[in-house]
């Protein structure tokens, strides 16, 4: 039986991050990444595959860092873990023995085992595994008819690629009354609605699936609760994930209500040298102070550096403070972006706020070619002025702006401070310095805050 200081379970962003990170912290160390497939992919890339890159090849991830820093790799699947002897087996009938132990086994689509005709052929999902999007690939070339069920991000993109395809026919069917609602508040969510629509989608939204229906075994239509009926030769099921944490159950970890595995703030497990990062790992929400679960590729690398600088003594004493789901995408030419509290999530946690809107293009002056309207809002705490949440819609300057709100709520800034940030514009790259548009939202909000306490 082969020993290791540390074995991690999986190869996704997680897995390979706190790999990279903790290998070169501990260069002494031995360490192994045990992976069910020889090809992994960069998750938010995949609904990409399916027009704007060229191949699936384009979006191949893998762990050569991992392995260009002195780890070991192992395509396998582990398929049982012994906590109290510290040993694990895999399907191949290998046994290994470890130090540390990580959990990174990411998470899977939630199959939607509560309509009928979920298991009829071609009805599909976004799996994060290089052969299973390669044959789904083939079937959607020969697909004239594509229903994709949920309004989510992966959902919206997808649907917005395959239009791209003008002898496609693309439905996207939303419970919600707009695509994209658990990240933006109304007024962004309608914008998202109209792009998609934009973009040759046709969208129904709020609206529930019934069943799936068909003959030979094989989907033909999906039937509303309105009796409406969709005509689909290929439905791809778009209505969420849930964390792959069997194997950790099974060993005896403790899971919370929503399947997690439990940890603390530094990743750890109940179990003495046992951690969890990524989808598989329990969070609390930053703001909301809940037991959250947003599972993000930047959330999961966020908690894996600071598991890495800590896996074998507590070096980077700046834990994982909670999640902040920081969300962007594009849609139709234009990019959403949220992070924090929206105004939905606010009210739902009881959390109090006012806030602060602005709106202008992101060039100056604003007839310079390439110029987008560029909408901001921030959710803002009255009683202090701390920035809590935020939204932004605009061109390709808002997947980096909406980062500095992130930080802005990670490190309590207030409106009151960050109408004097120094900012750097340029004509053809931001908003006009008289008028930039953090500077200016925050104003709103300080405004909205004074009228509150009149």
């Amino acid at each position: 039986m082969k020993s290791y200081d540390v074995v991690i379970i999986g190869a996704g962003p997680s897995g390979i991050v706190t790999g990279v990170t903790a290998k070169k912290q501990n260069p002494e160390k031995s360490f192994l990444i045990i992976m069910e497939e020889e090809k992994g992919l960069v998750p938010c890339g995949i609904p990409y595959i399916f027009h704007d890159l060229d191949d699936i090849s384009q979006n191949l991830m893998g762990p050569a860092p991992f392995v260009k820093a002195g780890g070991e790799v192992l395509v396998d699947t582990v398929t049982g873990v012994d906590i109290r002897s510290k040993t694990l087996e895999t399907g191949s009938g290998k046994s290994f023995s470890y130090s540390k132990l990580v959990f990174a086994t990411g998470s899977t689509p939630t199959i939607p085992t509560f309509i009928r005709g979920y298991d009829l052929e071609n009805v599909e999902y976004i799996r994060k595994s290089y052969s299973y999007i390669n044959g789904l690939m083939n079937r959607i070339g020969q697909a004239e008819n594509i229903v994709v069920i949920g309004g989510g991000f992966i959902g919206a993109e997808v649907a917005e690629q395959l239009a791209k395809y003008k002898e496609k026919t693309v439905t996207l069917v939303e419970m919600e009354n707009h695509c994209l609602f658990r990240a933006f508040s109304e007024d962004f969510a309608v914008l998202a609605d109209e792009h998609l629509v934009n973009a040759g989608v046709n969208i129904l939204t709020g609206c529930t699936v019934k069943k799936l229906q068909g003959s030979g075994g094989k989907v033909e239509s999906v039937i509303l609760e309105d009796g409406r009926s969709i005509k689909a030769d290929l439905v791809i099921s778009a209505i969420g994930y849930k964390p792959r944490t069997e194997l950790a159950g099974k060993a005896g970890l403790q899971l919370t209500s929503n399947g997690t595995i439990r940890v603390d703030r530094y990743m750890r497990t109940e179990e003495k040298d046992v951690y969890a990062v990524g989808d598989c790992a329990h969070a609390t929400g930053f703001i909301t102070g809940r037991t959250d679960n947003i599972m993000l590729a930047s959330t999961a690398t966020a908690e894996a550096r600071v598991l890495g600088y800590n896996l074998f003594s507590i070096s980077l004493l700046h834990s994982f403070a909670g999640i902040l789901s920081v969300f962007s995408t594009e849609l139709d030419g234009y990019v959403f972006a949220s992070a924090g509290a929206i105004e939905q999530t606010a009210r739902e946690a009881n959390v109090d706020y006012v806030v602060g809107r602005f709106e202008d293009v992101d060039r100056h002056p604003g007839s310079l070619p390439g110029a987008k309207k560029i909408k901001i809002k921030v959710i803002v705490s009255p009683e202090n002025g701390q920035i809590i949440g935020g939204e932004i819609y605009g061109g390709k300057s808002v997947g980096e702006m909406i980062n500095i709100i992130s930080l802005a709520i990670q490190k309590y800034v207030t409106v009151y401070e960050l109408i004097s940030f120094q900012t750097g514009t340029h004509p053809l790259l931001t908003t006009a310095p008289t008028k930039y548009t953090l500077v200016k939202v925050c104003e709103d909000a300080i405004v909205n805050i004074k009228d509150r306490f009149l």
